[in-house]
């Protein structure tokens, strides 16, 4: 295969055996998950699933439920530990659903970049079909969240709950490909944004590779008189404001270069889902070789993995091998790729939550959540207890942050050796800086401390 740089000069001949290889892996990747029939199943449980009929089992391990290991969770009594179990694959699946919306919009953007290029046509199939796969997992997500929710915590711990699901999925729909669009009936509209940003945004984009629409995501020359497409939520909701997404939409979407580096941020997310998803995987196949009842959940975690398998593949290939094909990233676009994994990381993990298992952000996110918790039919605690209740989960040492650690210390290690790849990194990308400095007992401790008490500034 040929491929031609920047410059005007003839195509040069760029490590075909290389290419060869990781096109043999793509091609497998897609015909393999075509192939599958998780999608189905996952629909399937998903509309199947009723809360009455799954709460009596543990969804996940013990040690996988909300404010595991902390004071409170040690007084907690079974049910109220079975339903905390629960909640925590809510939150779990809420982010992943979130990740998952990330992952439809820039695999369209992506995809509009590498159609330029000539011989990666199985990617794009495969880049498209699983942008349709997601759309019936976030579904799923939704469902049995919102329903669980209902069940554990009341009506109006929701909010109008109802008509935010609606809301969020006519969103995901019209994500969908254009294929897909058309089957579903539904059209593409963008996030609401202003004029002013998207106009940034795509001036400075120019300023940085010229008005020359060689690489151009075709995604995005499609809607250039509409506003730049973003998302707010998953892994791009925690690395950057909305009006600087803009801008990285466009940029992911302006060179092979950056269309791979896309992909590098797509690995995060699927590794921090595979961290948390294998447990449900395993005790699926536990349950199963001994022949009891699984409850749905459970399943749907397990055909997820399935199905995340093959996109965690595609991440892979194209964030490690598909971007040397591409022709050299020049300075800027290698400072803005550092610049994106270092918010990226700062974003996703570079905390230690004390009371969210598997979770590497700071708590001060998560005081609201908490206290809404607290003070719902679940434990039903007064103001003053459940500010008491906080204090003690998030300010003091127990298993908890312990137990959080292990986790954070074996996702440190897969982050390492997927990075050390990447020769483009600053070292301090490489060896996931962010997230070392984040996993600190110590630092995790003092920044509670203060966020707690801001928290108790705005309760009072």
């Amino acid at each position: 295969m040929f491929l031609r740089d920047r410059s005007d000069n003839p195509p040069v001949e760029k490590k075909v055996v290389s290419l060869r290889k990781h096109l043999r892996v793509i091609e497998r990747t897609y015909v393999n998950n075509l192939d599958s029939d998780y999608t189905e199943r996952i629909e399937s449980l998903g509309k199947r699933f009723k809360y009455d009929e799954n709460c009596q089992e543990l969804w996940g391990e013990p040690e996988f439920s909300t404010l595991y290991g902390t004071p409170l969770f040690e007084q907690a009594s079974p049910s109220q530990r079975l339903a905390l179990n629960h909640l925590y694959w809510v939150g779990q699946y809420n982010h992943t659903a979130n990740a998952e919306a990330n992952t439809m919009l820039y695999n369209q953007v992506t995809t509009g970049v590498f159609e330029h290029i000539g011989g990666y046509e199985t990617l794009c199939d495969e880049l498209n079909f699983e942008t349709s796969q997601e759309r019936f997992h976030i579904a799923t997500f939704q469902r049995i969240g919102y329903r669980t929710k209902l069940a554990v915590l009341g009506k109006d711990s929701l909010g109008n709950g109802s008509s935010k699901l609606r809301n969020s999925q006519k969103k995901i729909r019209k994500l969908l490909p254009k294929p897909l669009e058309k089957k579903l009936s539904t059209r593409w509209t963008s996030e609401e944004s202003t004029s002013l940003q998207d106009g940034v945004a795509r001036a400075l984009t120019r300023v940085m590779y010229g008005r020359s629409p060689t690489y151009f995501s075709n995604y995005l020359s499609a809607r250039m008189t509409q506003p730049v497409p973003t998302a707010t939520g998953g892994l791009a909701g925690n690395t950057a404001s909305p009006s600087v997404m803009k801008l990285i939409t466009q940029v992911w979407g302006s060179s092979p270069f950056m269309a791979c580096h896309y992909y590098v941020m797509r690995m995060v997310a699927n590794m921090s889902l595979k961290a948390y998803e294998h447990q449900y995987f395993k005790r699926f196949k536990e349950l199963e070789r001994k022949g009891r009842d699984v409850a749905l959940p459970t399943a749907v975690s397990h055909y997820h993995l399935l199905d995340e398998a093959f996109h965690t593949t595609m991440s892979q290939v194209i964030a490690q091998q598909v971007y040397h094909d591409m022709p050299e990233p020049t300075a800027a676009e290698k400072l803005i790729a550092n610049l994106i994994v270092l918010q990226g990381l700062r974003g996703v993990v570079g905390g230690l939550s004390a009371w969210l298992p598997m979770t590497f952000r700071d708590d001060k996110y998560f005081m609201s959540p908490l206290y809404r918790l607290l003070q719902s039919p679940l434990f039903g605690f007064s103001q003053e207890d459940a500010l008491y209740w906080m204090e003690k989960c998030l300010c003091q040492e127990h298993e908890g942050f312990h137990s959080n650690l292990r986790n954070h210390q074996a996702l440190l290690a897969t982050f390492q050796r997927f990075f050390v790849e990447l020769d483009y990194l600053w070292p301090s990308n490489r060896e996931v800086e962010p997230m070392t400095v984040g996993g600190s007992l110590e630092r995790a401790l003092h920044r509670n401390t203060q966020a707690f008490k801001d928290f108790l500034v705005s309760v009072e």
